[in-house]
């Protein structure tokens, strides 16, 4: 399974942005169990898990980005999207998905960067 995000881009701050990751050559029946997660990390910092929705449509975030960011997905399209509203510098970083495991091979990211 290839992990392909998208969607990133160069804004300011309170401006939005919605990334999209398409889980090619996945097994539809297969994706629709996973419980998938948009990870981001930032230079020189970890990476982290902002955002899970797992495969009966239950999200959970990382609390810098409760009532900001909304995760979520499309099983027929393969797809896990991460809407981002009013974004702040602090959420510049390159964006991953993946399953909350991590189980699957981390793609390229997309890059996401807030100006002030």
């Amino acid at each position: 399974v290839q992990l392909q995000a998208s969607g990133g881009g160069l804004v300011q701050a309170g401006e939005s942005l919605r990334l999209s990751c398409v889980a090619q050559r996945s097994i539809l029946s297969v994706f629709s169990t996973y419980n998938m997660g948009w990870y981001r990390q930032a230079p020189g910092k970890q990476r982290e898990l902002v955002a899970s929705i797992s495969s009966g449509g239950t999200t959970t975030y990382t609390d810098s980005v409760e009532g900001r960011f909304t995760i979520s997905r499309v099983n027929g399209k393969k797809t896990t999207y991460l809407q981002m509203n009013s974004l702040k510098p602090e959420d510049t970083a390159v964006y991953y998905c993946n399953t909350v495991t991590r189980a699957l091979s981390w793609g390229q990211g997309t890059q996401v960067t807030v100006s002030s």
